[in-house]
């Protein structure tokens, strides 16, 4: 059976209250949703930082107080699917608000026609894919570093909630000015039931899916949502730090085949990387060998990768 989206007009919500009667408290008063300022028109759009077919996120910043925020317009009204992932977006931005590794969201307002706008935190030299090729293409091993720390800790935060983020690649991670990395877009990400429910749905960025998620017949049959946002890390970093996806060839194309092959075919991850490999420190090398295991039950977890040595030094 199809799953039922159900929408209200004006629905308005506030963060970071989760509970059923705070919410409909929030109805009866008509309270303000975005926490920063009254309502949308206190904001001025600056310039258009991204847009899809979804909807437009705009640089935009306060009147009163000239603070910089970004505000997302989702354009849903008449999509299921844009509706389900907007939702469960909302609802985990709710649950994240006290974490300096996760994006911020300071409010939430659905109009009348159907638009949704989030106001969040603006991260200022965007996402780590766009920002590793402003830097020449790659990332230095203590940058990584750098990088690896601040993300697993989101990880780790994520996933002692429940959450599973499933679309853990450089263009989810965002930076700002202080090189802080923090995760964000969570249209995809799912939260799982404390028993470890199944997690089966194919979402996400194919690439970056862990063999267990691509072809859970040959690896013993189960998929582990958090295992594999562990895989999805060793990926990214290796990327951040070659300058390219780390399992095709550099200007490799990348098709249904090729990705099956590199993911689930090749004996280890390591041996389809370049000679430059070799130079790397034995703590990075351990790292991603830790992250990128077949073997998902032999995966680091997020909170075991906080101890390991290369986040140490």
């Amino acid at each position: 059976m199809a799953a039922v989206v159900r929408r209200q007009s004006n629905l308005q919500l506030r963060l970071p209250s989760t509970s059923a009667a705070d919410n409909n408290n929030n109805k009866k008063k008509k309270t303000n949703s975005w926490g920063i300022c009254s309502s949308e028109e206190e904001l001025e759009r600056v310039c258009v930082l991204g847009h899809g077919s979804s909807g437009t996120v705009y640089k935009v910043r306060e009147k009163k107080s000239s603070q910089v925020y970004a505000l997302k317009i989702v354009h849903g009204n008449n999509d299921p699917e844009v509706c389900r992932q907007l939702f469960r977006e909302m609802d985990i931005l709710r649950r994240t608000t006290d974490s300096p590794y996760i994006v911020k969201c300071y409010g939430i307002e659905e109009k009348p026609w159907g638009d949704t706008g989030m106001v969040m935190e603006y991260m200022d030299l965007g996402t780590l894919d766009t920002l590793c090729k402003e830097l020449g293409g790659t990332l230095s091993e203590e940058k990584v570093a750098h990088v690896a720390r601040q993300v697993v800790n989101g990880l780790s935060y994520l996933h002692s909630h429940n959450i599973v983020h499933r679309d853990i690649k450089p263009a989810n991670l965002l930076v700002n000015k202080n090189m802080d990395v923090k995760i964000g877009d969570f249209g995809v990400s799912r939260i799982m039931c404390p028993s470890l429910d199944a997690c089966n749905s194919f979402v996400g960025t194919c690439a970056y899916m862990s063999p267990d998620r691509l072809d859970p017949g040959a690896y013993g049959g189960t998929y582990n949502g958090y295992a594999a946002d562990i895989w999805s890390l060793g990926l990214t970093l290796l990327e951040l730090f070659l300058g390219h996806f780390p399992l095709l060839q550099p200007g490799q194309r990348p098709d249904w085949a090729s990705l099956m092959g590199a993911i689930c075919l090749a004996d280890d991850p390591s041996t389809l990387l370049p000679d430059s490999w070799s130079t790397v420190s034995d703590e990075f090398r351990s790292f991603i060998q830790c992250c990128l295991n077949k073997d998902s039950s032999k995966r680091w977890t997020a909170l075991q990768l906080l101890s390991h040595p290369f986040l140490a030094n």
